[in-house]
C-alpha cells in the first residue's frame, strides 16, 4: 500500500474550488497515513495554524474518554443512566441506557439545554431533571445533536471528579499527540461566515422526495452562536470542539492504531467494528450503522449518506460536523481524512455534495 499523489491533486482541486469561487472563505484539509500526516493544506483567509468549529466531529473525542472509562471498568453501558445520575430518573428517562445515549436511540433528541448552562454540572443536573423522552427509548434512531453528550459529559465528571474537558485532553487528546479541543484554549476558531443562500423547495422535493427537511435544532442561529468566545469556553461536548484539519485527521490514526494502549484493546475494536444501531435514519430510511460513538460504512451503496464519500471501504469509521466537517478513517488502507470550513453554506443539497466529492476523492489517496 501507498499514497496516490495524483488523487492527492486532485483531492487539492476540489477542495480549493469553492474557496476560488468565493463560497467559502477558508478551509483546510488533511491526510494522515502511518500514524504519520501526510498532507495539510489551507486555502483563503486562513493559516495552518487557524482553528475552527468542528460541530459533531466533537463527539468522537468525547467518546474516547467513555471508552476509557469503560476499559477503567468505570462504566458499564448495559447499566441506566439514572444509576449514575439520580437527577435523570423521572419523565419517561428511567430505564434509558448508557449504550442508548451513545446510539441516539435514547428518546430525547431536542432535550433542551443552553451551551451557557451546561457549562457545569449542576446546569445539566437542572436540566435533566425537566427533560421528557418523546419515543419510547431503545425503539428507533433520531439523531441528538447535543442533548446526549451533555449527559455523557456529566457522566465522565461523576465518574472521574473531574472536569469532562480536562478528561478529554487527559485520556484522549494528549495520548494522541494533539492540542486541548474542548473549553478554555489558547486560541480561538475562526470567524463563521454564512454562505449562499438556502435551496428551493423544488430542490429539496426532487433530492429527498419531501418539499422541506423537518426542523431541527441543528439552524443556522444555533451554529452561528458558536462564534462566542463564551459558548467556545464552554466546550459543547457535542459540537463545540476547536481544531484544525490536521487534528482530526491524526486523531482517526489514533482511532485506527491505538498508539500506546491509549484504549483497552478490546474497547476500541468494539467501538471500531461492533454495530450496535442499524436503525434506519427517518428521513434517507438508511440504516445508522453506529457503533459506541462512530459511524461505520458498510458498503451498501449508501455510505455517502452516512458522510463517508462514494468510495469508502467497508469498516471506515468516522463522525462529521455541520455544514461539512469531515472525519474519518480507513482501517483497510490505513488512511485518515479530516476537513474543516468556516462557511456555513445553506444550500441544503450542495454542502452534502461538497462532502461526498471530498469524502470519495480522499479515500482514493491510498492505493492498495
Amino acid at each position: 500500500m501507498g499514497l496516490d499523489q495524483t488523487a492527492i491533486d486532485r483531492l487539492r482541486t476540489r477542495a480549493r474550488r469553492e474557496i476560488d469561487e468565493g463560497l467559502l472563505p477558508s478551509c483546510q484539509f488533511a491526510l494522515a497515513y502511518q500514524g504519520e500526516l501526510v498532507a495539510f493544506e489551507t486555502y483563503g483567509d486562513a493559516t495552518d495554524d487557524t482553528r475552527y468549529v468542528v460541530y459533531s466531529a466533537t463527539k468522537t473525542f468525547v467518546a474516547g474518554a467513555m471508552w476509557a472509562l469503560i476499559g477503567d471498568g468505570l462504566i458499564d453501558v448495559s447499566k441506566r443512566v439514572a444509576d449514575y445520575i439520580p437527577e435523570f430518573a423521572g419523565n419517561g428517562k428511567d430505564l434509558i441506557t448508557v449504550e442508548q445515549v451513545m446510539l441516539h436511540t435514547s428518546g430525547f433528541p431536542s432535550a433542551p439545554l443552553k451551551a451557557l448552562d451546561g457549562g457545569t454540572s449542576a446546569g445539566r443536573r437542572a436540566a435533566f431533571l425537566k427533560w421528557r423522552t418523546s419515543w419510547a427509548p431503545g425503539t428507533r434512531f433520531e439523531y441528538h445533536p447535543t442533548s446526549a453528550h451533555w449527559v455523557l459529559a456529566e457522566l465522565i465528571e461523576t465518574l472521574t471528579g473531574t472536569d469532562f474537558r480536562d478528561v478529554v485532553e487527559q485520556r484522549v487528546t494528549a495520548p494522541a499527540g494533539l492540542p486541548k479541543v474542548l473549553g478554555l484554549l489558547p486560541f480561538r476558531a475562526a470567524a463563521l461566515q454564512v454562505t449562499g443562500s438556502p435551496a428551493t423547495s423544488p430542490e429539496i422535493q426532487s433530492v429527498f422526495g419531501v418539499p422541506e427537511l423537518p426542523a431541527t435544532e441543528v439552524t443556522i442561529e444555533a451554529l452561528t452562536a458558536f462564534d462566542s468566545p463564551g459558548v467556545q469556553d464552554v466546550g459543547v461536548p457535542g459540537g463545540g470542539g476547536v481544531m484544525r484539519a490536521c487534528d482530526l485527521a491524526l486523531y482517526y490514526q489514533a482511532v485506527l492504531n491505538n498508539p500506546g494502549d491509549m484504549w483497552r484493546p478490546d474497547v476500541i475494536a468494539d467501538a471500531r467494528n461492533n454495530v450496535r444501531n442499524a436503525f434506519p435514519d427517518p428521513l434517507t430510511g438508511v440504516p445508522a450503522n453506529r457503533t459506541l460513538g462512530l459511524v461505520r460504512a458498510a458498503g451498501d451503496g449508501k455510505d455517502h449518506f452516512r458522510g463517508f464519500g462514494r468510495t469508502a471501504h467497508v469498516g471506515t469509521v468516522g463522525h462529521n460536523g455541520a455544514k461539512g466537517q469531515i472525519a474519518w478513517g480507513d482501517p483497510v488502507t490505513g488512511l485518515s481524512f479530516g476537513y474543516c470550513t468556516n462557511g456555513l453554506d445553506q444550500h441544503e443539497i450542495r454542502e452534502p455534495r461538497r462532502t461526498t466529492a471530498l469524502g470519495s476523492l480522499a479515500a482514493e489517496c491510498a492505493t492498495l
